[in-house]
């Protein structure tokens, strides 16, 4: 598969329908539309943008090259199958191109070359040699960057087409030429081997970019953050890895007036290298930051930490309710959302007292817990504050008579830190069936029956 940018250098449909065509000089653009926004060429931007392209392509390929003239050749033929075939690759490579905010002519060939040479024409997918040579013989010569120091010479032969040049004899067209053309044309049909010199991808991921203009609103960032993720996870996929921790950086003023930037760590319960996960995420960091320090004009994306990835295994039978990386996502989301402090887990305590055994600690966490006793009920929520219960005709009410449905399980402990606490727990139920934590305070054998007392201390799911 081969990416090749765009020709058409000119966005504006005012502009094209003024007459403006690409490769047209300074001069006689002005005479059409004196109001014309005219900007120079930046190479080593173009290089940079040519290069995340081809990052980001890796999510399919880890055999990409970047090549002259805007162009990004992909090995995608050990990953048709995976990707859902050639069409669905094309689909995502525009939505990829889409994402990073450029778009381009996507080509397919058994070859590179014959690809590229397909891309600066037109949309051309070809899955079998003998009908890219259809293809690629009624190409204009100038197609080939070989042919073009040549090419008054060709057409003095009346040479138009690449088919031309290919009857032309070969021993002849050697010495005239030089042997890098007939090696191109090889390449391209078929008949010479190919050897691309692939990308190499650091050992860490950072990506930075800067804002096109101020952005005084956090919101308004993600539209770059998105282009870093694309490129991230064309990393993952390259380096085999998964992500679980990154920090976004959001770069302010630079200079005598230097800001520090403000950074978003994301910490994921569940490695991961999906795009849209990574998206989300961001998105719901970013819109909880209210106000910015000072306007963004850079951003900056850093892999803090990673693991190696773990295939997704597509069982017979699918676990209903989603896997468990779908419950990890969801927790993530929320914790984005909602803040680190506001999603909790249970971390029981190995303390047989209820209020001090449970314990909710940040999801996000590394304390771990101790195992309930195992057997004995434990209701879905625990009030923060036993209520006590009113008595009618020596029974607990709440909300209608209780009985009780369970026996009574003792506890007794705080002795050893002055917190003594003695109470018989029972499972009890009202008339609506409803199920309740309760428990009666222990009290002296000469005490009255009347002068016990029930509490409320949790509610059953």
């Amino acid at each position: 598969m081969v990416l090749e940018r765009d020709k058409v250098l000119i966005a504006d449909g005012v502009a094209r329908s003024a007459g403006i065509r690409p490769g047209m000089k300074r001069g006689g653009v002005l005479t059409l539309a004196p109001e014309v926004d005219m900007h120079e060429r930046d190479p080593a931007r173009e290089h940079a943008a040519q290069r995340e392209v081809a990052v980001a392509l890796m999510q399919f390929s880890p055999d990409v090259a970047v090549l002259d003239e805007a162009v990004v050749v992909a090995d995608i033929g050990a990953s048709l199958r995976l990707f859902g075939g050639l069409l669905a690759i094309c689909r995502q490579a525009k939505a990829i191109l889409a994402a990073l905010g450029f778009t381009a002519r996507i080509s397919a060939a058994p070859t590179g070359q014959g690809a590229w040479l397909l891309a600066k024409h037109r949309n051309r997918r070809v899955l079998k040699l003998d009908s890219l040579d259809r293809q690629l013989s009624a190409l204009s010569l100038l197609s080939v960057p070989e042919i073009r120091p040549f090419a008054d010479w060709f057409t003095g032969l009346g040479c138009g087409s690449i088919a031309d040049v290919r009857r032309l004899p070969r021993a002849g067209l050697q010495r005239r030429c030089g042997e890098h053309l007939l090696d191109s044309l090889d390449r391209a049909f078929g008949t010479a081997p190919e050897l691309f010199d692939w990308l190499e991808l650091p050992p860490t991921f950072a990506a930075r970019i800067e804002m096109p203009d101020r952005i005084e609103h956090a919101e308004a960032a993600l539209f770059g953050a998105h282009r870093l993720i694309v490129q991230l996870c064309g990393w993952l996929c390259a380096k085999q890895l998964a992500l679980t921790g990154a920090t976004l950086f959001l770069e302010h003023e630079r200079g005598r007036h230097a800001i520090e930037p403000t950074s978003i760590s994301i910490a994921l319960g569940e490695p991961t290298w999906r795009e849209e996960h990574l998206v989300r995420l961001i998105k719901e960091r970013l819109g909880r930051i209210e106000e910015l320090s000072a306007p963004i004009i850079a951003l900056r994306l850093v892999a803090a930490t990673v693991q190696p990835a773990i295939p997704e295994s597509d069982t017979l039978f699918p676990e209903p309710g989603g896997t468990a990386e779908d419950h990890a996502r969801l927790v993530e989301l929320l914790v984005a959302r909602l803040g680190e402090d506001n999603v909790l887990r249970p971390a029981p305590t190995a303390d047989y007292r209820p209020e001090i055994a449970n314990r909710w600690v940040p999801v996000a966490s590394a304390s771990k817990g101790t195992a309930l006793p195992h057997g004995l009920p434990r209701p879905t929520w625990l009030l923060e504050k036993p209520v006590r219960l009113l008595m009618r005709q020596h029974r607990p009410f709440y909300g209608s008579p209780l009985r009780m449905v369970s026996p009574g399980e003792r506890i007794e402990s705080g002795w050893f830190d002055g917190e003594l606490m003695t109470r018989d727990y029972f499972v009890a139920q009202g008339v609506d069936q409803s199920c309740f934590w309760i428990y009666r305070e222990r009290v002296s054998s000469r005490d009255a029956e009347d002068d016990q007392r029930w509490f409320l201390h949790g509610l059953f799911g």
